[in-house]
């Protein structure tokens, strides 16, 4: 009873976010096509924030963890791999392919990472967390430019991938912090207490524009498409990866960040990627509203498994 009420407090003040969020834009108070723009300022400014303070705040012996961050890559590239076979031996349309395998292996770690690992480890410090979405989620965006570029029978430059990494506000913002983490540097009372406030708006104002985002009329028509994604994206991988990870040993915090990064619905910023590399853009976005309605329902089930199971 404990787990579950422990899950139970973690999942729902998110799912009532985004129907907040889904609320005013069925009220018209905010349009579907303002979302992308919005969550680009609350990407850069926000949650870039948000990251350096987890940062600064955290213990430096627990917010670099190597054996965190060394499974993460791998298990990101290994569902990269796992995503593109079974994508390309069972789509056939150009169109839909990078979009789907983009739709399997492309968490929402960046919206969901902090306030449920929060929830999930209360009072716990969450550097490893922060510091793993601030390496997660570039390589996730270089993967998912590669795969679209490739679709779409072009090929990418290196050197261009290379410097959006190096400009990405959330490595700088991780930089920072690390500087501060690593250094007697300090904010003084004042900047600390205003870098505070704005970290604060970072979660619940990206989950109420991931439900301003939602809209249902255009599912019918994608509905294979959409059940194998949702399957793979919410199941199968979160299953075989995060039982991996228990297997490995690891608990706490660090098991705690690993299931939304592993287990959440497909990235919000995937469907604006694709307008803007090209593809099937409206399966990129009913993919990111399926996965994210439907990710209230497993994300509950894999935290109460896994903490019935002492994992954190």
């Amino acid at each position: 009873m404990e787990s579950l009420l422990v899950c139970f407090r973690a999942v729902v003040p998110i799912f009532l976010m985004m129907a907040l969020g889904y609320l005013a834009q069925r009220l018209g108070a905010i349009r579907r096509e303002d979302v992308p723009r919005m969550n680009k300022i609350a990407f850069r400014f926000f949650l870039s924030t948000t990251l350096f303070y987890s940062i600064y705040k955290s213990d430096i012996s627990r917010a670099v963890q190597p054996k965190l961050l060394l499974f993460s890559v791998a298990a990101v590239l290994v569902e990269f791999a796992l995503a593109a076979g079974f994508v390309l031996l069972t789509e056939k349309e150009p169109e839909k392919r990078g979009v789907k395998i983009q739709g399997l292996f492309r968490s929402n770690f960046v919206l969901i990472g902090l306030p449920l690992t929060e929830a999930l480890a209360e009072g716990k410090d969450i550097g490893p967390v922060a510091l793993l979405i601030a390496v997660v989620v570039p390589l996730f965006n270089a993967m998912a430019v590669v795969t679209l570029e490739a679709f779409r029978g072009n090929r990418p430059p290196v050197g261009k991938i290379l410097g959006n990494i190096l400009i990405n506000p959330l490595i700088i913002a991780s930089a920072l912090g690390l500087l501060f983490l690593l250094t007697p540097l300090r904010l003084g009372t004042v900047l600390e207490s205003t870098v505070r406030q704005i970290s604060g708006v970072a979660n619940p104002f990206m989950l109420f524009l991931l439900g301003a985002f939602f809209r249902f009329d255009g599912l019918r028509r994608y509905w294979r498409d959409l059940l194998e994604v949702s399957i793979g994206r919410l199941v199968i991988i979160p299953g075989v990866f995060l039982t991996a990870a228990w297997l490995l040993g690891f608990r706490g915090v660090a098991f705690a960040g690993l299931i939304p990064m592993l287990g959440s619905a497909t990235a919000v910023s995937s469907f604006t990627m694709v307008q803007q590399l090209g593809g099937d853009d409206e399966l990129a976005g009913d993919i990111v509203v399926i996965t994210s309605a439907l990710c209230v329902v497993t994300l509950f089930f894999w935290s109460f498994l896994f903490k019935t199971l002492g994992a954190f």
